[in-house]
């Protein structure tokens, strides 16, 4: 596999998986709608909710998450040579320089966040500066930077904003139907309104964790798609491999990692061993570390 097809393949998987997710999202809306009785409106109240609840954390989740994070901005004066690498590869990447951080934490680690490149950061832990060699940073800074020209902290965050519209919409049609504030139709509800009822009590079990499952989906091939780019911008996919390698290696688990932001990171900075089977992968914010080495290395 070359750089090229892996950037393909990665971007078309993403796109797919988008377009079965809000197809997913307007099945579940529009089956909760008929369940309930209110019919489409049902679904677009939620959807409007959802988008205004969210909107906030569009404008400021990088803010927060640089906050708690305990990450510091720091001027190319205070690590001149982190300040070359991001500046050398950013005009690789054709994006503008992000903003530098740096978190004083052992753990080996680093993340992106920003909605679009002109407002982005790169935030790194002590730790990475001091295990990884130059060659091993450069392919770290590059998938970050990868993160941030691929728009993929704008495309979690749309993804966030359907789970959490799936969620939304699922736990106000139980409570409608615990308080029985549902509506009755075709005089007194006919067959179809009983298979709907039947139809909308499994989704609104199943269907937030369906969505989840579909977020974690999207999340674990952008991160495909940033070794992919990463290695791209570095001509040197050896690099990145032998970083993650050793991030992965790596027994000291982040302190202010949280689950939220979980994902943002190159690696996931909860450092506890997880079973390897099928089932528990689908619940990981990452792919596994055996199998985007093995992939860079085929590149």
């Amino acid at each position: 596999m070359n750089i090229y097809s892996a950037i393909s393949k990665n971007i078309w998987k993403s796109y797919l998986i988008m377009v079965f997710f809000t197809l997913f999202v307007l099945g579940v809306a529009y089956v909760i709608g008929q369940a309930s009785g209110y019919g489409p409106s049902f679904g677009i109240f939620a959807f409007l909710f959802a988008i205004l609840s969210s909107f906030g954390s569009y404008f400021f989740s990088d803010k927060l998450v640089l906050s708690t994070s305990g990450a510091k901005q720091i001027q190319k004066k205070d690590n001149p040579e982190l300040f070359r690498i991001v500046e050398n590869l950013k005009i690789a990447s054709g994006i503008p320089m992000p903003k530098v951080y740096i978190i004083n934490e052992a753990s080996p680690n680093a993340f992106a966040t920003g909605r679009d490149p002109k407002h982005a950061a790169i935030a790194v832990t002590t730790g990475l500066l001091e295990r990884l060699e130059e060659i091993e940073l450069e392919g770290v800074i590059a998938h970050e930077l990868s993160h941030i020209k691929n728009f993929d902290t704008r495309l979690m965050a749309t993804t966030a904003v359907l789970v959490g519209f799936v969620a939304l919409l699922t736990d106000m049609f139980m409570r409608s139907l615990f308080w029985g504030g549902l509506r009755d139709r075709d005089n007194g509800g006919g067959r179809a309104q009983v298979l709907f009822l039947v139809i909308g009590v499994v989704l609104a079990i199943l269907a937030p964790i369906v969505a989840t499952l579909i977020q974690l989906a999207v999340s674990r091939k952008r991160e495909f798609l940033a070794d992919a780019s990463g290695a791209l911008l570095t001509r040197y996919p050896d690099g990145l491999a032998r970083a993650l390698i050793k991030i992965s290696k790596d027994p000291t688990p982040m302190k202010q990692a949280s689950n939220a932001t979980a994902h943002l990171f190159i690696s996931s900075p909860f450092k506890d061993k997880k079973s390897k089977n099928f089932l528990s992968n689908l619940f990981n914010t990452h792919p596994p570390i055996e199998e985007r080495v093995k992939i860079l290395k085929s590149m």
